[in-house]
């Protein structure tokens, strides 16, 4: 029988890597090949000359013989599942024009024929009204998600000595594109990627989508990312007809955009995924994708004004800080003090919360960006030690 919790556990997610591993090993013990096509023959070959004990195929397509030699040299086959629009067993994150494939510019109504929306109704129909998903179905966003996690690990994980030094950006949804805020936060992004690091966002609309353009335009001068602005500005809100194409004529126009990285949730999935990000980690389950979100930004998490998403997120955030649970306290800083005064008083209640923590001095409060840009910088020297 497969044990499912060995220690040494090898994941392999392409045909090469397989292929790779038994010339090396010359044995799949401990391993799980996840969402691999073994079909062609140099493929079957390979496998069928190694035992497959104690190795897991997931949602792998195999041949009939090659199947049945796992089997019998004591693997275990997981069989894909039929009939959902996505990848369970998926080995890599998303990227913008993936969830976008079926978008045709100038047609608005094609945003219902994306992946993004097909995927979005299958789970909402599966979760209406507040009822369980069915069994299999449970099963295969669990997986997705599983799989998503892998991905988003490997890649945050240092390669060649280098970190992702990461910083959140989180804000609310139904900020405008012509709103001064909106450039603001697409200018707080721009900096802190000129500056070496790399910004995450929840991925969708507003706040999140100003942050992932000016990541997006770090290799550009600021004029390009003003030009930027105001190209999007004819189409302010999300559900505005041209509101994708808009974002479509600032891509084309700028070619050249650097990392950043977007998380949403199809729990949210009325709200498109905005295009600026160059890495997708789409989640069906929103808690584990914001408890997620926040974890990584190791470096700090920036919050301009949201509502209900964001404050939650704020709390999130600081029982991490509170107890340390992903690593030493990081910045929490808050962008527009009138909002997080007066108009959602959260800060004082933070402040309070902080008092004798380690990350009471971790909190900012400001209306400057380059005030906001300062504390990151302040802080990364301590975390790179």
């Amino acid at each position: 029988m497969y044990d499912c919790c060995p220690h040494d556990l090898t994941e392999l997610e392409s045909t090469e890597a397989l292929l790779r591993h038994i010339e090396h090993e010359r044995s799949l013990k401990n391993t799980a090949v996840q969402g691999v096509d073994l079909t062609a023959a140099d493929a079957e070959a390979t496998l069928t000359s190694v035992s497959a004990e104690d190795a897991c195929f997931l949602g792998c397509t195999l041949s009939d013989a090659a199947e049945e030699h796992v089997r019998e040299t004591g693997g275990t086959v997981f069989p894909g599942f039929v009939g959902v629009p996505f990848r369970p067993y998926r080995s890599s994150l998303y990227t913008p024009a993936e969830l976008m494939d079926g978008y045709e510019r100038g047609h608005p109504e094609t945003r219902d024929e994306t992946t993004d929306a097909r995927i979005y109704r299958y789970f909402k129909d599966r979760k209406r009204d507040g009822r369980d998903a069915p069994v299999m179905d449970a099963l295969a966003f669990r997986i997705h998600d599983h799989a998503v996690d892998n991905a988003l690990r490997d890649l945050l994980a240092p390669g060649e000595g280098a970190e992702r030094r990461v910083v959140g950006i989180m804000g609310g949804h139904q900020l405008d594109r012509d709103a001064s805020l909106y450039r603001q936060v697409a200018r707080l992004a721009w900096r802190l990627t000129r500056a070496g690091f790399f910004v995450a966002t929840g991925g969708g609309p507003g706040a999140m989508e100003a942050a992932n353009l000016g990541a997006a335009l770090a290799p550009h001068e600021s004029e390009a990312l003003d030009d930027a602005v105001d190209c999007l500005a004819a189409a302010p809100h999300y559900e505005d007809d041209a509101y994708l194409d808009r974002a479509y004529d600032v891509r084309e126009r700028y070619p050249d955009r650097a990392e950043s990285l977007a998380v949403p949730t199809w729990f949210y999935g009325h709200e498109p995924s905005n295009l600026f990000s160059t890495h997708v980690a789409k989640y069906f389950a929103n808690s584990i994708r914001e408890d997620g979100l926040l974890a990584i930004a190791t470096y700090g998490i920036v919050y301009a004004p949201g509502s209900a998403g964001t404050i939650q997120e704020v709390f999130m955030d600081a029982a991490q800080n509170h107890y340390e649970t992903v690593g030493p306290a990081s910045p929490m800083i808050f962008l527009d003090r009138t909002y997080w005064t007066e108009t959602k008083p959260v800060y004082p209640l933070v402040e309070t919360l902080a008092t004798g923590t380690p990350y009471q001095n971790c909190l900012t409060l400001t209306d400057d960006v380059d005030t906001a840009v300062s504390r990151i910088e302040e802080y990364a020297p301590p975390r790179r030690t």
